[in-house]
């Protein structure tokens, strides 16, 4: 059997409460013994598999591949236990390196105390094998670690992916309050929408939700306009398997015949959201328009699904209140035959809506914890047409 056929665990990171749509993401890409953790999901594939992982995930932020787990009592325990490791095997002294550490449980406490005590361990160990040591480079190292420390459990990983895998390559321009890439297309896979039906970012911003809704809809792989991958730095690295991977992945993209519309009543917002449209090559599929959403009606007849990260007022100075109503009006009285879901985290400007909500799911946008909600709206006789779309 190759080194490419042998299959290996892995683990994929991920925000709280999207386990289970990565899971889904996971098997359908063909990965082997998913197991649903708490912000991860453990998976088993081979090196192949790790590139398509990384490639298509909408929802990981990270691909991890163990390589050492162990039960460790104090920081001195730790670093004996990271002197044993085969470190050759990894890296040689012109290896530039970086760790990355997060701890849980009464025992450790402080992750970068962890990171240092893991960096000595292993330059102290080519120090003295070698009488020269390697150099940490935490922007743009060769080999990135991650070390795992839950009560008294160890797990150390080779991190595939490098910078967090949120970071699509597409958006390069940004507004004040950008979401998250990989939480916007949680978002969207958390509200049902897959493609079945014209889709409307009434406060686009910088267009996250537009772009990560038409990669969604045309199965376009998640991180296909990204520049690298850790992993293209390894000792292993095979550029074959990967472009053969990717040439896979491509085949798979099909068309979409519905609308995706992002409205922002900011120039300077719709400027940056067709440009990062423009960057995913995905013009042909979005439209980013300048309108004030309180003064919008719904176009048509069709069923129209609608997500949308309205402004928080952590950091734009609004009338929350007010603001609130008037997004609860502006549904009710403009927008029939709809689904509107919103994610935010003021959960006390969230009664003024003024609309009663069919789903309420409780999740995290950066430290915040946020509700993702659900209204929908029904036109008189049509209410029977639109229930048979729930959930569809």
């Amino acid at each position: 059997m190759s080194e490419t056929s042998q299959n290996f665990k892995m683990v994929a990171k991920t925000f709280f409460g999207f386990e289970n749509i990565l899971a889904e993401e996971l098997r359908i890409l063909g990965a082997g013994n998913v197991q649903i953790g708490v912000r991860n999901v453990s998976f088993e594939g081979d090196k192949g598999f790790m590139y398509k992982a990384n490639l298509c995930c909408r929802t990981a932020i990270k691909i991890l591949k163990p390589i050492a787990e162990f039960r460790v009592m104090n920081e001195d325990d730790l670093y004996r236990r990271m002197q044993r490791i085969n470190w050759r095997k990894y890296m040689d002294v012109n290896t530039t390196f970086a760790i990355n550490a997060t701890v849980s449980g009464p025992t450790f406490t402080h992750s970068q105390y962890i990171s240092f005590k893991t960096k000595d361990a292993i330059v102290d160990k080519f120090r003295r094998e070698e009488n020269v040591r390697p150099n940490v480079d935490t922007k743009h190292p060769d080999l990135r670690l991650n070390v795992h420390i839950q009560d008294n459990w160890c797990t150390l990983s080779l991190d595939s992916s490098g910078a967090s895998l949120h970071h699509r390559g597409y958006r390069t321009a940004t507004n004040i309050a950008p979401i998250n890439e990989a939480l916007a297309a949680g978002l969207i896979m958390m509200s049902g929408w897959y493609g079945q039906s014209d889709f409307l970012d009434p406060m686009c911003g910088s267009g996250t939700m537009c772009i990560e809704a038409a990669m969604i809809a045309c199965n376009v792989p998640a991180n296909l306009n990204r520049k690298e991958f850790a992993f293209e730095k390894w000792g292993d690295w095979d550029v074959d398997l990967f472009e053969l991977i990717e040439a896979s992945a491509l085949k798979r993209v099909k068309d979409f015949r519905y609308t995706i519309t992002g409205y922002d009543k900011a120039p300077s917002a719709v400027e940056k959201a067709r440009e990062n449209v423009k960057n995913a090559q995905l013009s042909d599929f979005v439209t980013i328009r300048e309108e004030n959403f309180f003064k919008t009606e719904k176009e048509g007849n069709d069923f129209l699904h609608i997500v949308f990260n309205p402004p928080y007022g952590e950091r734009l100075p609004i009338e929350m209140e007010e603001f609130y109503k008037e997004i609860g009006d502006t549904l009710k009285s403009r927008y029939p035959g709809s689904h509107a879901w919103m994610i935010t985290s003021n959960m006390e400007s969230l009664k003024h809506v003024g609309l009663r909500p069919s789903r309420k799911i409780k999740c995290f946008n950066g430290s915040l914890e946020s509700r993702l909600v659900k209204y929908e709206m029904y036109e008189g006789s049509k209410k029977g047409k639109y229930l048979d779309r729930e959930e569809e």
